[in-house]
């Protein structure tokens, strides 16, 4: 008996949980950011040295969803570390509270908040994405990846809209209240968005079809998904393809502001405008379903084609660091905004078709590999992408062709990812399941 699928209320509901993610982790990567660099004049390193160490925690992603595997319930790891995640980021506004009267306690509370805030978002995100794909009908896999992507940017531009008026005129109070308000209206969205759901919907414990999970080390089942051949490849192209897209997340504003001459504001509605062809694009794969229903292609079309379409935008910018403010630049952005958005629904629906194949009921270690890969490729990626940049400034003629070569570099690592996911979907496997799964599943779905 296979557990009963969820409801188009039931995704939004799930929804609900990504968005009070999105709200606490955009406030203390974003907002703190600013306020120890601007208001307290601390060096930059030190928030970025914060976020590597919120990255860093979420290595233990696969033993959270080992623990999530054996008690055979995610609700309980999502709202927990939905908890964790909270206190966290209310930790975090204090310590840079507290920064502006002890700045030495102050950081080093700060590295336990974030600390906190990786451990949260590892914990829930892993139980949240591997409960929505267990419950999701493969014909809706793209629609509900849509949903919950784009309900987490909606948190991201509520909480930032939200907390930029509310925090004027600046005070370490004000920040703290803002904090716990977010923090508050995150764990309200998230027990609203998972009660009742996993209760109602999970199978029978007196199923006869109802096989408990075999008890084993973490070592061990970490070792047996490893040895899966999808699993392993598709681990290794999620480091390859975040890494490729983390690297210009940090060189995109200092590139239109040097090449272009672009003021502070202009590079932030620069931005505005990527989040903008991020939606659309995200929108695009479902809609390209619904429209037509020759799109519901394989998983490997979908994969592939994103790829490449990034390669195709990131050379887009090599080629305006060249031609220089002649260049279109405010439209190749969008397009790289779009492609951004088609691949990540794409990549997530790869994720939600792949967690299961394996048929054993291990879906939380895979899950949480998979987000390992991301978070420590999200992790050296902005870092490599900055040092490649000052590198290239060093060897190369112009700071335009230094941007170029970086641009044209990740464009090229995109590439690889693509030619990757041919060797993801070429994967053998065990009990031959996972071919026939990828060629019935519907990753443009409608």
């Amino acid at each position: 008996m296979s557990d009963p699928v969820l409801s188009w209320l039931g995704i939004f509901r799930l929804g609900l949980v990504q968005t009070g993610l999105g709200a606490i982790v955009v406030l203390t990567t974003s907002t703190l950011n600013r306020v120890m660099v601007v208001e307290l004049a601390m060096p930059a390193m030190l928030p970025g040295a914060l976020v590597a160490v919120h990255y860093a925690l979420q290595v233990f992603r696969p033993a959270w969803g080992h623990g999530s595997d054996l008690g055979a319930r995610r609700t309980p790891w999502i709202v927990g570390g939905m908890a964790v995640l909270a206190a966290g980021g209310l930790l975090a506004s204090v310590a840079t509270a507290w920064m502006t009267t002890h700045p030495s306690s102050g950081i080093a509370l700060a590295v336990v908040a974030f600390c906190l805030i990786g451990a949260g978002v590892g914990a829930a995100g892993t139980s949240l994405l591997v409960l929505l794909a267990k419950r999701t009908d493969d014909r809706r896999r793209a629609a509900a990846a849509t949903i919950v992507w784009v309900m987490m940017i909606a948190g991201f531009i509520v909480t930032t809209g939200m907390a930029g008026h509310m925090l004027d005129p600046f005070s370490p109070l004000r920040l703290i209240v803002v904090s716990g308000t977010v923090s508050v209206a995150a764990m309200v969205l998230t027990v609203v968005g998972v009660y009742g759901i996993e209760g109602r919907v999970a199978a029978p414990p007196e199923s006869p079809q109802a096989v408990p999970l075999p008890k084993s080390s973490f070592r061990a089942a970490l070792a047996e998904i490893w040895a899966e051949p999808t699993a392993r490849r598709f681990a290794i192209f999620v480091f390859v393809s975040m890494l490729a897209y983390s690297a210009q997340d940090l060189i995109l504003e200092p590139f239109a502001g040097v090449v272009f001459g672009f003021t502070p504001g202009e590079t932030t509605k620069l931005s505005g405008i990527q989040h903008t062809g991020t939606l659309i694009g995200m929108a695009l794969v479902p809609l390209a379903g619904a429209v037509y229903p020759r799109c519901h292609g394989n998983l490997q079309v979908w994969t592939i084609g994103g790829c490449l379409a990034w390669a195709a935008a990131l050379s887009g910018l090599a080629a305006a660091a060249i031609a220089g403010p002649s260049w279109p630049l405010r439209e190749t952005v969008f397009m790289l905004g779009v492609t951004n958005g088609a691949y990540a629904v794409a990549a997530i629906g790869s994720m939600m078709a792949l967690v299961g194949a394996g048929g054993d009921k291990r879906e939380g270690v895979r899950m949480g590999l998979w987000g390992a890969a991301q978070a420590f490729a999200f992790g050296i990626g902005g870092f490599l992408g900055t040092l490649a940049s000052d590198i290239a400034r060093i060897l190369l003629p112009s700071p335009a062709l230094s941007y170029s070569a970086v641009f044209a570099s990740e464009a090229g690592l995109f590439v690889v990812a693509a030619l990757m996911a041919v060797w993801v979907h070429r994967a053998p496997t065990r009990n031959g399941m996972q071919q026939r799964e990828l060629r019935v599943i519907a990753v443009a779905g409608g």
